[in-house]
Parts: C-alpha cells; sequence; structure tokens
C-alpha cells in the first residue's frame, strides 16, 4: 500500500492531476523532493535553511507538549468519566455543561488561550489537553456506565464500601473502554498539536510546519506531517504495549492491537 501511495503521488505531480476538493497535485513536491528534506532535517548539509539538521529539539518540543497534554487530560479525564458513569447526581450537574463545551473546536480555543494563557508553551499543552480530553471523559464514562450490576452487587454483599467500588470494581471493569478512549485522545493529541504550536511558539513540528507555509516550502510542510505521523503511530504502539504489560497477559485485553 505505501509503494502504491508513492506511485500514485509520482504520477499525479508529473501529469498535474486535479483531485476532488480542488487539490492540484501539480503544485506539490515530488517524493523525492520530500525524502531530500527528511534526510536533510534529521542529517543535514542537503538543503540550505534553518532546519537542516536541526530536528531532534523540535521533535523533542513536540513531544514534550503532546505528552503532557496528554496526561493531564488522562488524569483529568478517567477519574471524572468514572463518575460520571456511575453517579446520577454528577451526570446532572455536569452532563449539560460537557455537551455544551465539547463541541467547540479547539481552534476556536486557540485565540482565548493566547489572551489568557499567552503565547508560550501552556497554551500548545492547554489546547492538546482539549483535544485529548473529551474523547477519554466519554469513552470511560459509558464504559464505567455498562459495568455488570452483578459485579457491584457481589462486591456490596462482601461489605465494599460505595468509593472503593469505584477503585476496585467499576475502574478494572472498564479498562477496555478507558483504553479505547485514550487511544483515541492520543491520536488527537497529535492531531491538533499543530493547532496548539500555532500560539506563538517557534521551536515544534507545529512550528516548523507554519514556518513552512508563510515561506511556501511545501516540503518541509509535508515532511512535518510525515514525522508527525510516524510520532503518533510509534506512540500508538508504545500505549498498546504498556497497558498489555500492566495488564499481565489477561484475556479481556488480548484483543488489542
Amino acid at each position: 500500500m505505501p509503494l502504491a501511495v508513492l506511485v500514485f503521488w509520482s504520477l499525479g505531480v508529473q501529469f498535474g492531476w486535479n483531485l476532488p476538493f480542488g487539490i492540484r497535485m501539480a503544485q506539490l513536491p515530488t517524493p523525492s523532493q520530500v525524502g531530500i528534506r527528511l534526510a536533510d532535517l534529521f542529517f543535514g548539509g542537503l538543503v540550505p535553511g534553518p532546519y537542516s539538521g536541526d530536528i531532534w529539539r523540535h521533535i523533542w518540543a513536540s513531544l514534550v507538549r503532546a505528552g503532557s497534554g496528554f496526561a493531564l487530560a488522562a488524569a483529568f479525564a478517567v477519574p471524572f468519566g468514572i463518575l460520571l458513569g456511575r453517579s446520577r447526581t454528577v451526570t446532572q450537574l455536569f452532563e449539560p455543561l460537557i455537551n455544551i463545551v465539547r463541541p467547540i473546536p479547539v481552534t476556536a480555543w486557540a485565540p482565548l488561550a493566547l489572551i489568557v494563557i499567552g503565547i508560550g508553551d501552556r497554551s500548545a499543552i492547554f489546547l492538546v489537553f482539549l483535544a485529548a480530553f473529551f474523547p477519554m471523559l466519554i469513552s470511560t464514562s459509558a464504559a464505567a456506565a455498562q459495568v455488570p450490576p452483578r459485579l457491584l452487587e457481589a462486591a456490596a454483599m462482601l461489605g465494599m464500601k460505595p468509593w472503593k467500588r469505584l477503585i476496585y470494581v467499576v475502574a478494572p471493569a472498564s479498562v477496555p473502554g478507558i483504553f479505547s478512549g485514550l487511544r483515541v485522545g492520543l491520536g488527537l493529541a497529535w492531531a491538533l498539536l499543530v493547532v496548539g504550536e500555532m500560539t506563538g511558539v517557534n521551536i515544534g513540528l507545529g512550528a516548523m510546519i507554519m514556518e513552512g507555509r508563510v515561506v511556501s516550502q511545501i516540503d518541509l510542510i509535508m515532511s512535518g506531517m510525515i514525522i508527525i505521523g510516524i510520532l503518533g503511530f510509534l506512540s500508538d504502539r508504545f500505549l498498546v504495549l504498556a497497558l498489555k504489560v500492566i495488564s499481565r497477559n489477561r484475556p479481556v485485553l488480548q484483543e488489542i492491537s
């Protein structure tokens, strides 16, 4: 499949194909040009410019922002989602507000973040947090609400207090749903990272992509996109591996891939 994409890309640029949505492939660089740019970003000496051989610090900056926003979102969304799924009072109090805030796109929050938080890493991390928070919250809440009542009844018969049931019964039974939300949230964290790095930062993959737009270097833009895609894929694989290690090969999680 990747080879077919490269062939289609090369032919589209060569013959100037026009695709749906007004995409003019003649405006794109060839795969070889993007490959040269990628090699220059990592090793330097191939394309003159400020990003030559300097990609590692941009990758690190983006990893820190995406990872921090994702971790904060998980820390808030998972426990809150469990409460939301099991408590009628919590649901009645917060569900209307959640359903109002959730549809607001992260791009709409960006100008507000610039004004309220300011330019820098904190704005970018906040926007990544917003992107990842709601998918985790909704998935966790749905999983917690679907915990079989017989499990809770058995725990109650054993004298387990309500708050302990949440920790020792509801949370473990909700793990597959929680993990699905984590994976979706992680993907959105990377997807919205570029928006977060539009908020005045000058280091990071999103900042590099924006610089490529300003100077009309499409090969630089596409190289940044490819790197973000690879980092997103690798971080998802790491998350899957981490859960399998933590779960100690329990059967309920073995179909996760």
